[in-house]
């Protein structure tokens, strides 16, 4: 995606006060977000931390103080940030306590999945009935584009959200347009389940749900998270960042051969994203992080590994959102009405299913939070329920980060399918 050239110069084009500026904007947002004032806590339980992690630094580049679409700090976050926070998530993977609740949770987080990746081809075609203009569009600018993004977010996180971005390549104007429906449509739904936790008795008298293996579950856990939690030394830091670091670097060094590969012998493979560098980068980031959760590595967890990925995560948000046009949306509003239409299907499945199988609502709730939301808001959503459950929300979601962009690729590719045009 080639840059645009600036016509006025920003105010700041020091690229270290530039970063520095964006480190003190995420300061800023964590250390509002941790006061208890009323009046703060009433703010970010409408506006998230993460959706200002996202427009502060759009209003930064809206206004030229910086110049986000030139800045060599987007491709510094997407090239080295995004991978190795990637490898931390996905180093504490634990497939044997995911195989342990395939029946339960499982089958609603994997319900969940089937639903972003189906409602978003579905939500494209009925669209396209009565509004093929909104989902159409031509080159970088071909909708598909940009909700493929929606699906990494959606099925895993911000970072999968990102990894799409660069594989997919949407204009900006297209990706800050997502972006906006991603934020507004996943925390209204997250507010939905949110006011449910508080209110699951009912929803389990609707359910006719069966409680026990959620309470068996809510034990296991809590017994698991006392064991294992230890304060991390400096050593850990150090490991942390060298088996991040250095595996982005593999990583990095196994794409560009393949990528060559590619391009020579199999060009006719382009539309499927598998001639594109970072498709690789990433695969391979997601390929380390697995493999060393096979590994002593995996006992970092204990001591934050998932807790550095975060803030690694957080500092490539913030490159994201210095690139951001946020008057984007308003060119396409309609993308809110798909948006809306892909949850939705999401959320009847899950229903669905749920009223089959008798699932209490923790299931419903971490089943599709953990996939819309990732780590931090399947967190959330899970200590809402039990403070012990909040272990379930992270499995999940590293499975989900696992798996996301591969998951958000094929939604993306169904959308491209059925897209008007």
């Amino acid at each position: 995606m080639q840059n645009a050239i600036r016509e006025v110069t920003p105010l700041l084009e020091d690229n270290a006060a530039v970063l520095g500026i964006l480190m003190i904007v995420l300061g800023l947002v964590f250390y509002t977000a941790s006061l208890e004032n009323k009046y703060v806590v009433k703010f970010y339980s409408v506006i998230p931390p993460l959706l200002l992690c996202y427009f502060v630094p759009g209003l930064l580049n809206s206004a030229n103080i910086i110049d986000g679409e030139n800045s060599p700090l987007t491709g510094i976050g997407s090239r080295f940030f995004l991978p190795a926070c990637l490898i931390l998530f996905t180093l504490s993977l634990n497939l044997r306590e995911m195989w342990n609740l395939r029946k339960g949770v499982g089958l609603m987080f994997f319900t969940g999945m089937v639903g972003i990746i189906i409602g978003g081809p579905l939500a494209v075609g009925i669209t396209s009935l009565f509004a093929p203009s909104v989902v159409g569009g031509a080159g970088p600018d071909e909708i598909w584009r940009g909700l493929g993004t929606l699906a990494g977010s959606w099925i895993g996180g911000s970072a999968n959200q990102a990894a799409l971005r660069e594989i997919l390549q949407p204009s900006q104007e297209l990706f800050s347009a997502t972006i906006t429906v991603d934020v507004f449509v996943a925390y209204i739904w997250m507010a939905f389940l949110l006011y449910g936790a508080s209110k699951q008795q009912r929803f389990n008298a609707y359910f006719n749900a069966d409680t026990a293996e959620l309470e068996t579950l809510t034990k296991r856990m809590d017994q698991q998270q006392k064991a294992n939690i230890r304060i991390p030394e400096t050593k850990d830091l150090v490991f942390m960042l060298s088996l991040a670091i250095g595996g982005t670097g593999l990583a990095s060094l196994l794409a560009n051969p393949i990528t060559s590969y590619m391009e020579i012998h199999f060009p006719e493979l382009e539309k499927f994203s598998l001639t594109n560098s970072f498709f690789w980068l990433i695969l391979f980031a997601t390929l380390i992080g697995i493999i060393l959760s096979f590994t002593p590595a995996r006992k970092l967890e204990n001591a934050g590994a998932s807790k550095m990925a975060t803030v690694l995560l957080y500092m490539l948000i913030v490159t994201i959102g210095m690139q951001m046009d946020i008057t984007a949306i308003l060119e396409n509003p309609g993308l809110f009405i798909v948006g809306i239409i892909w949850i939705s299907i999401h959320a009847l499945l899950l229903l669905w299913v749920g009223k089959l199988m008798k699932a209490p609502f923790f299931y419903y709730a971490i089943g599709s939070m953990a996939n819309i939301g990732g780590v931090a808001s399947a967190t959330v959503t899970s200590a809402a329920f039990h403070p012990s459950l909040v272990s379930v929300g992270v499995i999940l979601s590293v499975f989900s980060y696992a798996i996301g962009t591969y998951a958000g690729w094929l939604t993306a590719i169904l959308m491209q399918l059925v897209s008007p045009g």
